[in-house]
This record gives structure tokens, C-alpha cells and sequence, in this order.
């Protein structure tokens, strides 16, 4: 398999988006996002992944590994920051406890096959030829991702708001990884983000103020780890 997988691995990572694209909108429309059916189709593909990562022998290649010295990153303070965007405007609890829990639970699977798919497969494999080229399009390819909402009956301007600071996210969560060679990082605080999503007010200020902080805290601190830090 790890043969084969080497030969066509540009095809296998487009057709992994793809999939899981099409999956998770299927999941969306059919079950709803916090039924525990989408949640248990989402957990079998976490699994599937982590299994093909093993097969290949590519668990640390793709970033399932510690942080050498995380005092250089200042301690992801930055992107714990980023995690709690959602609490700041307050805390709506409305949900049951039984919405909450598939919530947060579906939220840890996509944080992390988005992670691996996005920072680990699609990366690496452009990596290799050209890192520009893979920087840009992981985190473009992560952010137009999320037009798919659109599918789903979102409005069609937080739509492109949400796809301006994923690209933003997305190219600091690249350099992140890029720079540590871990992916855990990323997939701790895009658990946060989406996992929080179900306590967040909607205002003026989450809307439009927090998605301009977002896009300024990723930039600065990708700015900041890229003239700090040498790639580990």
C-alpha cells in the first residue's frame, strides 16, 4: 500500500478532500451536525486516518508528535487566545448537556482530520517541490473549504467572512506545523474554536470585530514564528 500511496499521493490527497467534503456535508444535511450519527461517521473517519497514517509508518511525518521547546512558541499562548474568541462575547448556554457533549465531541473529530488532512497530508506532499506553494495552497484550499456552508442554507456573507480568517487560521496553523513538525498544536486550538462555536453570541462584535482580531493575532503570530524561529 505504502508503495502505491507514494505513486499516486497527489491523486490520494485530492480525492481525501474531496470525500470528506462531500461526507461531512452529507452527515450536515441529513443527520444535523450534533446527531450522534454524524458524530459516530465522523469518529470511524478519524480512525480510518489515523489507521492509514500507521500502514504508512507516517505518524510522526505528519506531525502526530511532542513539541520539542515550546517555550521558543511561547507556549501557543497565541493560538489558545485564538481557541477562546468564542467566549468572548459572552456565554449563551441553551443547548441540552446531551447537544453539548455530541457537540463538542464531533467538533474534536473535525479539528482533527481537518489538521491532518489539510497540515499533514495536502502539505507534505507539496512540501516536498515547492514549501511556498504548499503554504499557500493549504491554507486557500482549508479556508474555500468552508463555501460549502453555503449548502447548507448559511448566509452568504458570514460565509465569506469565515472563509477570509480560515485562510488566515489556516496559514498560521501551516506555519506552525511547519516550523515544530508538530501538528497537535493546531489540533488542540481548532478543537477550541469549533467546539465553543455552540456558547457564542452573535452580535456586531463576534460577526465583524472578532473575525478582524482573528486575522490580525494569525498573522502576527505566523510573523513572528517565521523571523524567530529556524524549522526544528
Amino acid at each position: 500500500m505504502k508503495k502505491i500511496f507514494e505513486k499516486h499521493e497527489t491523486l490520494f490527497c485530492i480525492l481525501l478532500i474531496v470525500i470528506y467534503i462531500i461526507f461531512n456535508t452529507y452527515c450536515k444535511n441529513n443527520f444535523g451536525m450534533d446527531s450522534y450519527k454524524t458524530v459516530i461517521a465522523n469518529t470511524i473517519f478519524s480512525l480510518l486516518l489515523i489507521g492509514i497514517m500507521i500502514i504508512l509508518k507516517r505518524v510522526k511525518y505528519y506531525g502526530l508528535t511532542k513539541v520539542k521547546n515550546k517555550k521558543k512558541y511561547l507556549y501557543f499562548i497565541p493560538l489558545l487566545v485564538l481557541g477562546s474568541v468564542n467566549l468572548w462575547n459572552g456565554i449563551n448556554i441553551t443547548s441540552s448537556t446531551n447537544t453539548m457533549i455530541l457537540h463538542v465531541l464531533l467538533m474534536i473529530n473535525i479539528g482533527f482530520i481537518e489538521e491532518v488532512i489539510f497540515r499533514g497530508f495536502l502539505f507534505k506532499m507539496m512540501e516536498k517541490d515547492n514549501l511556498k506553494s504548499a503554504i499557500i495552497v493549504s491554507s486557500i484550499t482549508f479556508g474555500l473549504g468552508h463555501i460549502v456552508n453555503l449548502f447548507s442554507g448559511a448566509d452568504l456573507v458570514s460565509t465569506l467572512i469565515q472563509i477570509i480568517y480560515a485562510i488566515a487560521i489556516g496559514y498560521v496553523f501551516v506555519i506552525v506545523f511547519y516550523r515544530s513538525k508538530s501538528i497537535v498544536p493546531c489540533i488542540v486550538s481548532h478543537i477550541l474554536i469549533n467546539a465553543f462555536t455552540i456558547f457564542n453570541i452573535e452580535n456586531t462584535f463576534s460577526i465583524y470585530i472578532v473575525p478582524i482580531f482573528m486575522v490580525v493575532l494569525c498573522l502576527g503570530y505566523a510573523w513572528y514564528i517565521n523571523k524567530h524561529i529556524k524549522a526544528d
